[in-house]
């Protein structure tokens, strides 16, 4: 794929931590194109440079060497403005912990985004895709560990991002539950056309994808694409 035509670009992305002998190579010259729309998970063990690649081309961290670009915006050596920017308008998080503010009500915890975003989608509407309009004025402690996590997956698309970053968003649901979470996120990506990047542990998770991913010890080891993205409701582990 041309750089031009990926909403992002890693080439020869490299990220150390430390220096010395106790300088720790998290990636390793990784090279990855993400196409509009595309469905990736990235799959690996602990360890393994998922998270800190999700973090960089989230513009949370900056690679110590290579390039990562959103479409024709540089976004390795940005500045913290613009990385806090290209986060704001452009990025939607999920992490394993859902992060929802106990004293506000479902529809609040949303709702506080819209107050940073250009053209947020409504309330209620994000709400509706993950089939939650009913909660909307309950506590996080009133909910699941299920519908929390779906009242973190609306506060990350009420902002229309085109790209929707997830680490580990099942990570600390049951079985029955993450595939309620993993069916939110596959609408998303099919309905709004959401570019959605996934990273796992869990390699039945990677059939439901356009390509896997994977990596070991901060490498690309090797890239699949399934014969059919299966719905959740057809994953098995």
């Amino acid at each position: 794929m041309e750089p031009a035509a990926a909403v992002l670009h890693l080439h020869g992305v490299s990220k150390v931590y430390g220096s010395g002998d106790g300088a720790v190579r998290a990636l390793r010259e990784v090279d990855l194109d993400v196409a509009p729309g595309e469905f990736v998970v990235l799959l690996g063990a602990s360890g393994s440079g998922k998270s800190t690649l999700l973090n960089i081309v989230g513009g949370l961290d900056r690679p110590t060497a290579g390039e990562v670009r959103f479409r024709d915006h540089r976004l390795d050596g940005a500045s913290d403005a613009d990385l806090t920017r290209y986060r704001r308008e452009h990025v939607g998080f999920v992490f394993q912990f859902y992060n929802l503010i106990p004293s506000l009500t479902v529809r609040e915890n949303v709702a506080l985004v819209t107050d940073i975003a250009a053209d947020p989608m409504p309330v209620d509407e994000a709400l509706g895709l993950v089939a939650l309009g009913h909660r909307a004025d309950h506590f996080p402690s009133q909910l699941s560990g299920g519908e929390q996590q779906r009242v973190a997956i609306a506060r990350a698309i009420v902002k229309r991002p085109e790209v929707l970053l997830c680490d580990e968003p099942t990570g600390a649901l049951d079985y029955g539950t993450g595939k309620l979470v993993l069916e939110v996120i596959a609408r998303i990506n099919r309905e709004l056309h959401t570019t959605a990047v996934v990273i796992t542990h869990n390699a039945a998770i990677g059939q439901m994808a356009d390509r896997i991913v994977r990596l070991a010890d901060g490498r690309i080891a090797s890239v699949e694409r399934p014969a059919r993205r299966l719905t959740p409701s057809e994953l098995s582990w």
